[in-house]
């Protein structure tokens, strides 16, 4: 028996087969889960729906999360089949791609800079204010971050600060929550190759690196994330909340070892 069985868990944000939120959905998935998966929009939606059928899941549902009145009704859907929910995964990042390289200050826009932010950040905290009522008792939330928050990455820009938003955000959210026996904690993870990573330029080397640096020589993919984040959705966690765990074998902490 999987030690999610009888846990409701809401995706937001899965795309395509190579996204981290698709990998974190089988670990789910392999640990009994019941899914729910949201969409940015009904094109991707009905393209998520053979992936949700081959999961068990009757619940495919699409939100534009830059609308309040779509994360409304995205939830007055959700409750059409759920009642309430344990859990909630936040896969969700965007900024314009001319962002996402040359030099910070030259391209960084007060529209780029808002955009990033209400997108990569308020999104979460959007969403839980809506469902904030739907959410069982030892709910966990989640959302999935990177080390471009606490440490300058090239080409990484904007989303940087973002990030850094979202891990603050995280922890604001986690004291709130806290007395209503809710977790908040995210993610961050090594870089990964996905669609929405080969926006940055020189993603290949960012990546080259940090594997090349860690400790660990053990190429991180989307289901190491997935089987952390089933951990951190379920009752084996309950002590854990406000935090950021790295999954990027130990890079976060490295310093000189690629060059001794």
């Amino acid at each position: 028996m999987g030690f999610l069985k009888g846990k409701k868990i809401l995706i937001i944000g899965i795309s395509s087969v190579r996204s981290i939120a698709f990998g974190i959905a089988k670990s789910l998935y392999h640990q009994k889960a019941e899914l729910g998966f949201v969409c940015q929009n009904e094109k991707i939606t009905k393209k998520i729906k053979n992936l949700a059928n081959s999961m068990e899941s009757c619940v495919t549902l699409s939100c534009d999360v830059s609308n309040d009145k779509n994360i409304k009704k995205l939830f007055i859907d959700l409750s059409q089949v759920w009642k309430n929910f344990d859990g909630l995964v936040h896969a969700i990042a965007y900024c314009p791609k001319e962002h996402l390289h040359g030099d910070f200050i030259d391209t960084v826009t007060r529209e780029g800079f808002n955009i990033a932010h209400e997108i990569s950040s308020y999104s979460f905290l959007a969403l839980v204010k809506e469902c904030r009522k739907m959410l069982n008792n030892f709910s966990s939330l989640l959302t999935l971050s990177y080390l471009g928050a606490q440490r300058v990455v090239p080409n990484y820009n904007i989303m940087g600060l973002a990030k850094a938003s979202l891990e603050a955000n995280v922890r604001y959210m986690a004291y709130a929550l806290g007395k209503e026996n809710i977790r908040v904690n995210a993610i961050s993870s090594s870089p990964i190759r996905t669609v929405s990573s080969y926006k940055i330029k020189n993603f290949n080397k960012i990546k080259n690196y940090s594997y090349s640096s860690a400790f660990l020589k053990n190429a991180i993919n989307s289901e190491h994330i997935g089987n952390v984040a089933s951990f951190l959705l379920s009752d084996l966690s309950l002590g854990i909340t406000g935090s950021v765990i790295y999954v990027d074998n130990g890079f976060n902490i490295s310093s000189m070892n690629s060059i001794l």
